[in-house]
C-alpha cells in the first residue's frame, strides 16, 4: 500500500495548484489520493482545473518528487502535517489560505493555550530590542506555556526567539525555504537550540531557495498560528506590516509599540496605531489585558449560581447567560469562562449572531441584541 503522505505531499507539488485550489480539490474528491486517482477528463471539468492543470496532476514525476521528499523527512525526523490531520494547528486551519501541508521539526505543542507572533524590522534599534526582551521576560512570568512565533530573520525576529529561549518559552521559527538549510546561516546556533525548545516550520519542500516572494508567503503562517501579532518596531514599509495586515484579514488581534514621531524605524508602528489597525501597548501587562488573558482568575470567583447553572446548560445557554451578566464581552473572556476553545466558541457565536440574538462588535467583542 502506498503511503498516503506521498499523495498529500504530491498535492502541494503540482505546478499551478496553490493552497486554495488544493482545498477545493479535497472538498470535491475527498482526499489527496483520490485527486491523483481521478480520470483526466473528470479533472478537466472541475472548476479552476482545466486541461493544463489536469495534465500536471497526472504527471508521474509529481509523485516521484513526493516520494523523495517523504524519504528526506523521515531520515531527518521531520513531521508532516496535513490539513485534515487531527493535530494540525487549529488556529492555522481557520485561515482560508492556510497551507494544505507543512513540515515541522521540533518539540512543542502547536496548539498551545496561548500563542503570539512577535515581528519587526530587520534593522532593529536598541529601543526595539529592549522592548522585545522586556515583553517576553514579563509574559513568561504569567504564562510559562506561551508559544512565541517569528520568522528567524535579523533584528526583532531573532531577538524574539532568543528572548523566548532565555525565559524558557517554546518558540517556533517559520522559514521561507526548505528544512535542508538555515537562512541566514548566522542564526543556525539559535535554530539548533529551538529544535529542543520549540521548532522550525515551513510549507516549502527541501531544495527551496530563500527567494524574496517566499518571505511574503511565509508571513501568512506567522500570522495564522497565533492569537495575536505584536509588531515591536517597523519602518514605514516592511514584512512585519504585511504580517499585521494578514493577521487582521484573519480576524486576529494586532498590537504595536509606539515610537517617537521622528524615528523612521517606528513609522510603521505609529501608522498601525493611528489607523486603528493595531492596539497600542507599552508592556506585557497591556497585552495581557487587551487579550483578556487576565480573566482566568475570574472563573474561580464566579457566583455559585453561575457555577451551578453551567453543568446543566448547553453551550449556547452558557454563552447567553454570561452576555446577560455583562454589557459586552471579548471572545477570549468568553472562552475562558465557558471552557470552550475559541475555535468551537466562534461557531456558536456565529450561529447566535445569525439568529439575531447577539451582535458582533469591533475587536472580537460580543453583546446581546
Amino acid at each position: 500500500m502506498t503511503d498516503k503522505r506521498i499523495y498529500q505531499i504530491g498535492l502541494t507539488m503540482i505546478e499551478g495548484v496553490g493552497d486554495i485550489l488544493a482545498r477545493h480539490l479535497l472538498e470535491r474528491l475527498g482526499d489527496a489520493e483520490a485527486v491523483f486517482g481521478e480520470k483526466r477528463r473528470a479533472l478537466e471539468k472541475i472548476p479552476g482545473i482545466g486541461e493544463t492543470l489536469a495534465s500536471g496532476i497526472k504527471d508521474a514525476a509529481v509523485l516521484t518528487r513526493a516520494e523523495k521528499e517523504l524519504a528526506f523527512a523521515e531520515k531527518n525526523g521531520i513531521g508532516i502535517y496535513f490539513l485534515t490531520d487531527a493535530d494540525y494547528p487549529a488556529r492555522l486551519r481557520e485561515c482560508p489560505d492556510a497551507p494544505v501541508l507543512f513540515y515541522f521539526k521540533g518539540n512543542t505543542d502547536l496548539n498551545a493555550s496561548h500563542v503570539i507572533s512577535v515581528v519587526g524590522t530587520r534593522r532593529a534599534t536598541a529601543y526595539g530590542l529592549e522592548l522585545t526582551d522586556n515583553l517576553l521576560q514579563d509574559l513568561a512570568k504569567s504564562f510559562p506555556d506561551l508559544l512565541v512565533v517569528s520568522g528567524l530573520a535579523y533584528g526583532i525576529d531573532v531577538r524574539a526567539h532568543r528572548g523566548a529561549l532565555k525565559n524558557h518559552l517554546p518558540t517556533v521559527g517559520v522559514l521561507a525555504h526548505g528544512l535542508d538549510r538555515i537562512y541566514p546561516a548566522v542564526h543556525r546556533p539559535v535554530a539548533v537550540e529551538m529544535l529542543e525548545w520549540g521548532g522550525l516550520l515551513t510549507d516549502f519542500p527541501s531544495g527551496t531557495e530563500p527567494d524574496r516572494p517566499n518571505f511574503v508567503r511565509r508571513n501568512r503562517i506567522v500570522a495564522g498560528l497565533a492569537d495575536a501579532t505584536v509588531v515591536v518596531e517597523s519602518a514605514e514599509k516592511g514584512g512585519s506590516l504585511i504580517t499585521a495586515d494578514i493577521a487582521l484579514s484573519y480576524g486576529r488581534d494586532v498590537y504595536s509599540f509606539p515610537g517617537r514621531v521622528t524615528d523612521s524605524r517606528s513609522k510603521g508602528c505609529n501608522e498601525l496605531i493611528r489607523l486603528n489597525k493595531a492596539g497600542l501597548i507599552t508592556c506585557a501587562e497591556d497585552l495581557i489585558a487587551a487579550m483578556r488573558w487576565d480573566v482566568a482568575v475570574k472563573k474561580e470567583s464566579l457566583p455559585l449560581q453561575t457555577q451551578l447553572l453551567f453543568p446543566e446548560s448547553g453551550e449556547k445557554e452558557r454563552i447567553l447567560f454570561l452576555l446577560g451578566q455583562h454589557k459586552e464581552m471579548h471572545v477570549n473572556e468568553l472562552s475562558v469562562l465557558t471552557d470552550l476553545p475559541v475555535q468551537q466558541l466562534s461557531a456558536f457565536l456565529f450561529e447566535l449572531e445569525m439568529e439575531g440574538i447577539i451582535k458582533s462588535m469591533p475587536g472580537g467583542v460580543y453583546r446581546k441584541s
